[in-house]
């Protein structure tokens, strides 16, 4: 797969060096600072509001048909418009494996990327396996650990992305630098505003455990706010059947912990979370969906989703799921 995919590459940069003979031509008359690629909806949100409404850029969202992160793989298109770019920012996990040769190959040598899981550093997290989750086949050892990439779950994580992605715009474009440095404290606090509201809710909760009856993509939310969680799988797995164990585990936990609320996902059909309902003493409990952003399509972007009208959302099931 490796060597077809860097085959499908060479093929790639050979036709954007003609497009990128044509961009030349006509760029005289265009306005724009920077040309920006994002792969996914959260960083292209989160990049949107660092440039504001007076500056513009050519910005490109990889992932905006309603692709899932682990699944996606780059159009020709898509690898045209990240070997021209000044700017490339991606999550930097196991799903964007393919960004190493496309970067080696970009005909801009010049670029700046941001890798964000560079970013966090030790914030980052590794993918974590609880008590009563269902494991994926046989599991070899890793040489180096595979982080959990929903980084962007995160508002303490989200404030740090937009700093160093501020940062990077205004070292290329010092004469608009100012603007995306108060641009971004705007941005970073109202991202605060927002955490203080989680820190509240969850401090007033009755109970501070939640059960995903779906993968769990959530791991950096309920660690920020220090709440306990159970789920059918990790939030990378590719798994979609639950064993019975799983099933039954989870079902046992909502009855000794006297939950109401089963989670699931955006992107989940709910058949975990309505067969662990079904196998609870009481069968009654109500099913919540929390938006992991990975599902988000252009015409969510024209209908006003944004990074943090969703996390508003989130709030709100939080509230609902522990009370």
């Amino acid at each position: 797969m490796k060597k077809i995919f860097a085959v499908l590459l060479s093929l790639v940069l050979v036709a954007a060096t003609f497009a990128g003979c044509s961009a030349k031509e006509s760029k005289n008359d265009e306005a724009t600072k920077l040309k920006v690629v994002s792969t996914i909806f959260p960083i292209y949100d989160w990049t949107e509001n660092i440039v504001g409404e007076d500056i513009h850029i050519d910005h490109t969202m990889l992932l905006s048909s309603g692709a899932d992160l682990h699944n996606y793989q780059p159009t020709a298109d898509d690898i045209i418009k990240i070997s021209t770019c000044d700017v490339f920012i991606y999550v930097g996990g196991e799903s964007d494996s393919w960004v190493h040769d496309t970067l080696e190959s970009a005909q801009n040598k010049n670029m700046k990327t941001i890798n964000l899981l560079e970013v966090l550093g030790e914030s980052a997290k590794e993918e974590e396996i609880v008590e009563g989750m269902q494991e994926e086949g046989e599991h070899e050892e890793e040489e180096s650990p595979e982080y959990d990439e929903h980084i962007w779950l995160s508002l303490e994580n989200a404030e740090k992305c937009v700093k160093e992605i501020a940062r990077t715009f205004a070292e290329i474009d010092k004469e608009d630098a100012s603007d995306y440095y108060v641009n971004s404290k705007a941005y970073c606090d109202e991202l605060v505003e927002l955490d203080i509201k989680y820190d509240e809710a969850v401090e007033s909760a009755k109970n501070k455990t939640l059960v995903f009856g779906d993968r769990f993509p959530f791991r950096y939310l309920t660690d920020d706010y220090g709440l306990t969680y159970y789920a059918a799988f990790v939030g990378c797995s590719a798994e979609s059947e639950a064993s019975f164990e799983t099933i039954s585990f989870l079902a046992k936990k909502v009855d000794e912990l006297g939950l109401t609320k089963v989670m699931k996902i955006e992107s989940g059909d709910g058949k975990i979370a309505k067969t662990i309902v079904e196998n609870t003493k009481k069968k009654n409990q109500k099913i919540l969906t929390l938006d992991s952003m990975q599902s988000i399509t252009d015409k969510d972007l024209k209908e006003g989703a944004t990074y943090i009208s969703i996390m508003e959302s989130n709030l709100e099931v939080l509230k609902e799921a522990l009370n």
